[in-house]
């Protein structure tokens, strides 16, 4: 597994722990936190359909037709990494000294950074957990004893090395700017990453997508989702201001007079939209 840009998950679970409520201050979060595992997990569960498509050739079950006459609603657009991807990305040549990548990391605010070769192409990335191990292999070049060797193995192999190529952790885990932003979180989610550089399809630095602009695009904030309902409302009623929307933390409330028909369609459409996290339903029958 690799030692660089682990998720800090683990710790805001430890910090929840059970049987101590959440917070008024925490709930906001914690809430944003089901909505984005949600989604990874909704990538997770489409990737694993994709690949269990019938092969070529085999019967396939057609979909079953509309029943209704009414026009289907638009499909979301997909936001795709090149979409939330952040350009330039900062970048070391494999041949930079360690002191310089600790330099780099500093100046940069950077926990990581990918490394590349000549081409630009991206062979690892190097950590501060990289040179906290050559730190301490500086600090304490010498450890007797067969308990304090077989300890410090690994953190040997790694802090002998005196360039960011040597100090790296690979290969890379990437990804590329055509992928869904739900698969990017996927993978990020699987391999406990909070940066993942971004590649062409020949292996070269174009961007870098961090854990947080994946959330933000995975997670809506309240306003784009009331944008949505109410254009939503628009698209089944002649006049929208029938109806009342207002959004807190992906809850959806909706208050006015309707038809029960209709009422009972908009709401089900309003709660296919994509991080709604429940509705209110004040809607008055008629």
């Amino acid at each position: 597994m690799s030692d660089y840009e682990h998720s800090s998950t683990e710790k805001e679970a430890r910090r929840a722990m059970p049987g101590r409520p959440w917070t008024p201050q925490e709930e906001p979060r914690q809430d944003a936190l089901r909505r984005y595992l949600a989604a990874v997990a909704a990538a997770a569960s489409a990737r694993t359909a994709e690949e269990t498509e019938p092969a070529p050739g085999t019967a396939k079950s057609e979909p079953t037709p509309a029943t209704s006459a009414q026009p289907s609603a638009p499909e979301p657009a997909t936001l795709h990494v090149r979409d939330v991807m952040q350009v330039p990305a900062v970048s070391v040549p494999g041949d930079m000294p360690f002191l310089d990548v600790a330099h780099t990391l500093a100046r940069e605010q950077l926990s990581a950074v990918p490394v590349v070769d000549a081409a630009d192409h991206v062979i690892g990335v190097v950590s501060e957990s990289d040179l906290l191990a050559k730190a301490a292999v500086m600090a304490e070049p010498h450890r007797h004893g067969p308990v304090g060797r077989l300890r410090q193995h690994r953190l040997y192999e790694k802090g002998h090395g005196d360039t960011a190529a040597t100090l790296m952790t690979f290969p890379p885990v990437t990804v590329h700017p055509a992928e869904r932003v739900a698969d990017a979180a996927w993978t990020a989610a699987r391999a406990r990453l909070k940066r993942l550089p971004v590649t062409d399809y020949r292996g070269r630095l174009v961007g870098v997508v961090t854990r947080r602009d994946l959330l933000r695009a995975l997670i809506r904030d309240d306003a784009e989702i009331r944008t949505e309902v109410e254009s939503l409302i628009g698209q089944h009623l002649l006049d929208p201001r029938a109806v009342e929307v207002t959004v807190e933390n992906g809850v959806v409330t909706m208050t006015g007079t309707l038809d029960n028909a209709l009422a009972v369609q908009l709401l089900a459409s309003v709660r296919d939209i994509d991080d709604v996290v429940d509705i209110v339903d004040r809607i008055e029958a008629v």
